[in-house]
């Protein structure tokens, strides 16, 4: 299995401004995601970049970077044109790992990579693990997906998915069975469909949840599921994240 991991990073954030570089344990947070990704099998890991401080900062740690554009509108966009200048052939498999997921796991990069390999019908690949809580189902930040007979995505929605026929009677209280799933956001594409993703018009579903992924159900085409067992390690989003990844980094995690 050949792939890369392509992970973008910009330094315009609302909660945590400068986040790429956001120090952890002596490297910049960028730099942490690129080196978990360094230990899955891909063949190449690069950052994807409109900062020419981010291109040097990975520079100084060895990390391989391109500078995109400055303009585009998601970060989609901004992996399509690493696409191009990474010359990727379009049946080449890219692993899209969030720049502020420093805990990733590496096996769960290559098992989006292997799922969307094994996956001659889809186009693109993600991850998802069983929800435990009833506080995570019910929350509109936590994204749920269902899946059909052959672990492909039916939809993804901020809503509890699946729900009781007589849900609403008497309050969630506990999970519906067989579990609910929790998307995790990593993704596998084929570097094609990713170049041809941003020419896609958004749907309104996509409008609706503020879901990216939903567009490419929308225009018809499949997206594989990888089940994990594990939930991913915390990302950063917020101040309080980042001191808790640090704790713990320092910890050894």
């Amino acid at each position: 299995m050949s792939f890369t991991v392509l992970i973008p990073a910009r330094l315009a954030s609302t909660r945590l401004p400068r986040k790429p570089l956001a120090d952890l344990a002596g490297k910049p947070m960028v730099v942490r995601v690129a080196e978990r990704a360094q230990r899955s099998a891909a063949r190449a890991v690069v950052v994807a970049t409109d900062e020419a401080e981010i291109v040097a900062a990975c520079a100084a740690h060895g990390v391989q970077a391109v500078l995109t554009r400055a303009d585009h509108a998601t970060g989609s966009d901004r992996l399509a044109e690493a696409c191009e200048q990474l010359g990727l052939d379009g049946r080449d498999l890219v692993v899209n790992v969030q720049g502020d997921e420093p805990l990733i796991d590496p096996a769960l990069i290559d098992a989006c990579a292997e799922v969307l390999q094994l996956s001659n019908d889809c186009v693109m690949s993600t991850a998802a693990h069983e929800l435990r809580e009833v506080e995570e189902f019910t929350n509109p930040n936590v994204v749920k997906v269902v899946l059909d007979g052959a672990s492909r995505a039916l939809y993804f929605s901020r809503a509890p998915l699946p729900w009781w026929r007589d849900g609403f009677a008497g309050g969630v209280h506990s999970l519906p069975s067989p579990a609910p799933l929790r998307h995790i956001g990593i993704y596998g594409y084929h570097a094609g469909f990713l170049r041809r993703f941003p020419t896609l018009p958004p749907s309104p579903l996509e409008t609706v949840e503020s879901l990216e992924q939903l567009r490419v159900l929308w225009h018809g085409e499949r997206i594989a599921v990888h089940v994990t067992q594990n939930a991913p390690g915390p990302g950063v989003d917020t101040p309080e994240d980042l001191e808790r990844v640090r704790a713990m980094l320092h910890s050894g995690a």
